[in-house]
């Protein structure tokens, strides 16, 4: 099956992305929320993405309206009927993930491909709830989406090499590099990269040094991009926790065992950059102020 039509629950950080890059890579899109005020903020961030890409040249005036002409947003999830793929982008919960597949499963075309976004809960699992295990599949992209390049693609234990097949091809359409891992918690990325953000934060709890100094040290020493506390508040620290309470039960290992520091600091709601502080405070754009 050709994929033609794209749609996307969830139109937070992760799910506007998603719906941007397929935009811009020709497919129909049809971005989905609950709300009215969530589709036009990831319709706005959307445009800002296309917008600094204009600026910087990468793209053309006219591919920007082009784009956006290809996302239609819509609170009614029956729109996405006659979707070819639908990407599940919403919160890094197992319950909330398993209503809206049980849901998805029995309201698209039998044909079309089910996929999650999901940083670390098994896609076997997800896949049962769907009722089409054979066509559902993992589909992890990273943050920010338009500009990173991977999407791990990981097949639970019954998807077929058609739908692995068919997701690799969307991949590589989106201009990004699809590598496929086995279906263990936190698959490759998040398995070697939340036990580094969470040895951070507990490296803070015990003050071996300051969030600059650890966050400097990864940068200056290890040539990371940010360092891991300003990567956690990216992410956002309930997701981290979300990932580590995952890798943690499911290895039963306690060396995954979440840091007390990032359990209070979600507790209190202080989440990163979606709430204008984490280990670091931000101001309205998401520019990092102190």
């Amino acid at each position: 099956m050709e994929v033609r039509k794209i749609g996307v629950v969830g139109a937070g950080q992760m799910g506007s992305g998603i719906a941007q890059v397929a935009a811009q890579a020709g497919f129909e899109v049809v971005l989905v929320d609950v709300a009215e005020s969530f589709l036009e903020r990831g319709l706005k961030a959307i445009q800002r993405s296309l917008g600094r890409f204009v600026e910087k040249g990468r793209i053309a005036p006219q591919d920007l309206e082009a784009t956006l002409g290809r996302i239609r947003t819509t609170v009614v999830l029956g729109d996405l009927a006659e979707a070819d793929l639908i990407v599940e982008a919403i919160v890094e919960d197992e319950g909330e993930k398993r209503r809206l597949f049980e849901r998805l499963g029995s309201l698209v075309k039998p044909e079309a491909i089910l996929a999650s976004n999901t940083s670390s809960i098994p896609i076997t699992a997800l896949a049962r709830y769907s009722g089409r295990p054979e066509r559902f599949i993992g589909m992890h992209f990273f943050n920010p989406v338009p500009l990173m390049q991977l999407v791990e693609v990981i097949r639970g234990e019954l998807t077929s090499e058609e739908t692995r097949d068919g997701v690799v091809e969307v991949a590589r359409r989106m201009g990004k590099t699809p590598l496929e891992v086995q279906d263990y918690p936190g698959f490759v990325s998040n398995r070697l990269l939340m036990p580094m953000i969470n040895e951070a934060i507990e490296a803070l709890r015990e003050g071996v040094a300051t969030k600059e100094a650890i966050d400097g040290v990864m940068r200056l020493g290890m040539n990371h991009p940010m360092g891991p506390l300003e990567l956690a508040d990216l992410i956002g620290l309930d997701t981290c926790l979300a990932i580590m309470e995952v890798l943690h039960r499911g290895f039963g290992d306690d060396k995954y065992r979440p840091s007390p520091l990032l359990r209070r600091m979600v507790q209190a709601g202080l989440l990163g950059r979606k709430t204008g502080r984490g280990f670091y405070t931000y101001d309205e754009k998401g520019n990092k102020v102190g």
